[in-house]
């Protein structure tokens, strides 16, 4: 009998026009508390940087206090952005939240940058060069330290056994949106989630990482999720006005034009201004839209098309109360078990 599907959240923090960081960082804890208690079954806070839209550009600082506040979710980076960082240093991040929460912490790697060439420069530490792209060596090596895995003759091997959360550890992923990821969540063994809002035309992709998938200590079968980009409201007409802001904003990033999440009533008139063309191309990034069971339909069709276990839901707003209401809504759709408050829970 095959599993229920399962649906978690991919949040991005998304500032809106008039709002802060600071209220969209509050907002991230809010809609956690409200998944956890609708019923998802995991949480990831995205990376992001130099941009005024998205809050999110520590996901390790964020995992912490959003685990504090919920107590069913599994709790994680979706993802962290390997080459800005050491592979020790990450592997420490995660040993200390997989210690202070047991069986919750995910640790989902990327390799994009995650924002702009000049603000990827600014992040190194050595600014002499740019840095080289070792992602493949930098990922096995992130492995061994969590997993405890490091061949013996490697320099570093004592300070696998040194991360402070033994014996626990996160559960690591493989994020992308390209062929290349698929091969190495394959090749490894990991579990992979494919940003199918970032790619439409992954199907083919997650077929190849299924077909190639070598089992694993840490796995024995693939695993896939999908990101997908969703907004559910009361009615198609509704859902496709309030769908309005993340188009612009979009569109605006594609002509490097970096602004926050504008009020829908903003965003309908700018799209009706623009050349048909321009909106029509932007319009092939995949949004499933709609009233409660029409966006169902649709999320389960793109889950057969994937061959996914898992749906990752991102949905961006202007308003906090309408990306809220269309958690509420998916989750009636999907009739996903509600949990008691994390309160009552952690006195149970």
């Amino acid at each position: 009998m095959s599993q229920p599907l399962r649906l978690s959240v991919l949040d991005q923090s998304p500032v809106a026009e008039g709002r802060s960081g600071t209220d969209a960082l509050a907002e991230t804890l809010d809609l956690a508390r409200l998944a956890d208690a609708l019923g998802y079954h995991r949480y990831w806070v995205a990376e992001h940087h130099g941009g005024p839209m998205l809050a999110g550009p520590s996901p390790e600082v964020l995992i912490g206090p959003i685990a504090t506040l919920t107590r069913g979710l599994r709790v994680g980076s979706g993802g962290v952005m390997l080459p800005h960082y050491s592979p020790l240093k990450v592997a420490e991040n995660f040993s200390v939240l997989s210690g202070l929460f047991p069986g919750r912490i995910d640790l989902a790697l990327g390799r994009a940058a995650g924002t702009d060439p000049l603000t990827t420069f600014a992040l190194q530490r050595d600014r002499r060069q740019a840095a080289p792209d070792d992602f493949p060596a930098q990922l096995v090596e992130l492995l061994g330290y969590i997993e405890n895995q490091m061949p013996a003759e490697h320099p570093f091997a004592r300070l696998a056994t040194t991360l402070p959360g033994r014996p626990n550890a996160p559960e690591p992923w493989l994020l992308g949106s390209s062929a290349d990821s698929a091969t190495w969540a394959a090749e490894l063994g990991l579990r992979y989630a494919f940003a199918d809002f970032i790619n439409p035309a992954g199907a083919a992709i997650a077929r190849g990482y299924r077909e190639r998938f070598t089992a694993s200590a840490r796995l024995a079968r693939p695993e896939l999720a999908v990101g997908v980009w969703v907004l559910c409201a009361e009615s198609a007409e509704e859902a496709e006005y309030l769908a309005s802001s993340s188009r612009m904003a979009i569109t605006l990033l594609r002509r490097g034009e970096l602004i926050t999440v504008p009020p829908p009533q903003k965003a309908t008139r700018f799209l009706a201004a623009q050349a048909g063309a321009e909106v029509t191309q932007q319009r092939r990034r995949r949004m499933v839209l709609g009233e409660p069971q029409s966006v169902r339909a649709g999320l389960e069709a793109i889950a057969a098309e994937y061959g996914a276990q898992e749906l990752i839901v991102v949905t961006i707003t202007h308003d906090h109360a309408a990306r809220r209401r269309s958690y509420e809504l998916l989750a009636e759709a999907f009739e996903l078990e509600h949990r008691p408050p994390a309160e009552r829970a952690a006195a149970a």
